[in-house]
């Protein structure tokens, strides 16, 4: 999972919801388009290549998440942020 909630939501205590972007290692998900980005082996702490599946934004009750593995790089972050808004339709 990727979080995407800002750090002053995810921080309170009482705040349960926590905004993700789901993270596959099929390779069969990789070819569904734009919205499906390839985080490679290492890439926020990720022991396989995987894929942020922005087109599957959701969100989760912060019990959900054990730990965190890493964080992505501005550069794998910028890849993401383009996948959202084509899922979102941002400009």
């Amino acid at each position: 999972m990727i979080v995407l909630s800002h750090d002053g939501f995810n921080e309170v205590g009482t705040w349960r919801s926590i905004i993700v972007v789901p993270v596959s290692a099929s390779a069969k998900q990789a070819a569904r388009g734009p919205t499906a980005v390839a985080l490679p082996k290492g890439a926020g702490g990720l022991t396989q290549n995987s894929v942020a599946l922005c087109h599957q934004v959701t969100t989760l009750d912060r019990a959900k998440l054990k730990k965190k593995l890493g964080s992505l790089t501005s550069n794998e972050w910028t890849r993401v942020e383009v996948g959202l808004k084509a899922s979102l339709d941002l400009d």
